[in-house]
């Protein structure tokens, strides 16, 4: 049990080792939704949201990921966060990927920064996808293996708010198979 444990938590190090070290790493992700397409007008529309520049994800029949972020509040900095995820099921692999969630109004925002906060394995990102794939999907909480940031596009499927929160996804790199279940659990600290 210790080494199916082990295994993701050293490919997760080296995603997280191979990831590129910006000065200003927020400032490009959200760059990154805001030009991409159906995601940009949640930026006008939304309370505040949860950015994480780079998640690192991967598994071997047990897997994981982990992301540090920050919290912003009609569109001022004003916290800390980090995300968790352990799933099990059938996948293989490993990537790295950006995540943003936006809060539709202040009940979703202080739902989100009481302390601990999770979304169940039922919950749903739009993956954003490179343009040369096809439209964007809806997943279970995941990034696809596609696309490159800097040509993300989204289409208006399943884009809208779900319990007042909206979760996009963007693919940075690596390839994951996965048929799994799990959760998100993210904690904030002002």
């Amino acid at each position: 049990m210790k080494s199916a444990i082990r295994i993701p938590m050293i490919l997760l190090a080296l995603l997280f080792g191979a990831a590129q070290a910006h000065a200003d790493k927020y400032s490009e992700a959200i760059e990154v939704f805001k030009s991409a397409g159906e995601s940009s007008s949640f930026f006008k529309k939304s309370y505040g949201y949860a950015l994480f520049p780079t998640v690192g994800k991967g598994g071997i029949g047990i897997g994981g990921a982990h992301g540090k972020g920050r919290v912003y509040k009609q569109g001022s900095y004003v916290g800390d966060t980090s995300m968790t995820q352990l799933t099990v099921g059938l996948q293989l692999g490993g990537q790295a990927y950006s995540q943003i969630i936006f809060f539709e109004d202040k009940r979703a925002f202080d739902e989100f920064t009481s302390g601990n906060f999770e979304f169940g394995a039922q919950a749903s990102a739009v993956a954003i996808t490179a343009g040369a794939s096809a439209a964007a999907t809806t997943t279970g909480s995941s990034a696809g293996a596609s696309g490159g940031q800097h040509d993300a596009t989204t289409t208006t499927a399943g884009t809208e708010y779900h319990k007042g929160m909206a979760v996009f996804t963007v693919a940075k790199g690596g390839l994951m198979y996965e048929a799994s279940v799990g959760g998100q659990k993210f904690s904030y600290t002002p």
